[in-house]
């Protein structure tokens, strides 16, 4: 007699109570297996997030790193400005700029890092030279550096004293 069901597959007899604690048991390990592909899935989703917002903030990192020199091309130009020719308009507009450059850089959470008479700190500097003056103190700016969410992006350049100061006591 042909019952249509594959060989081996065909239901078996239902009695009430008899088979309750086999499909009890296989109930709770599908829920458990739910709950854990839930929960896999929760941690995927975390980590591609997490992914996602380190990999956009190391692009902006990257690209913001590549910008500094073409800010301080601008600052260095300003500063080079005879004072015959200061007051000229397109000086003004050059100077326009980078106070635009700067204003950009700052919306995206870049700083500057403030140097000159605080005590050299190795983690925000990095000394070039040293000069006459305040033993460990940075008496002069070579380059400026920058942080970006509280890391340094580009240590500032600087000159830090290594004693009294020229012409002072001893």
């Amino acid at each position: 007699m042909t019952t249509g069901y594959p060989d081996g597959l065909a239901p078996e007899a239902e009695t009430p109570g008899a088979a309750t604690p086999d499909l009890s048991a296989e109930v709770e390990d599908l829920r458990a297996k739910y709950l854990r592909a839930v929960a896999d899935y929760q941690n995927l989703r975390r980590r591609s997030e997490e992914e996602r917002k380190e990999y956009a903030h190391y692009t902006l990192t990257a690209l913001i790193v590549n910008y500094l020199p073409v800010l301080d091309d601008l600052s260095r130009a300003l500063e080079s400005v005879d004072a015959d020719i200061a007051d000229r308009d397109w000086v003004e507009g050059i100077r326009m700029v980078e106070r635009k450059f700067r204003s950009v850089l700052e919306s995206s959470g870049v700083q500057s890092i403030a140097v000159e008479g605080q005590i050299f700190d190795p983690a925000m500097h990095e000394a070039i030279a040293h000069a006459s003056g305040p033993d460990g103190q940075v008496v002069a700016v070579v380059q400026a550096g920058y942080v970006l969410d509280g890391k340094v992006i580009r240590p500032a350049r600087v000159v830090v004293g290594n004693g009294p100061a020229a012409g002072g006591p001893a």
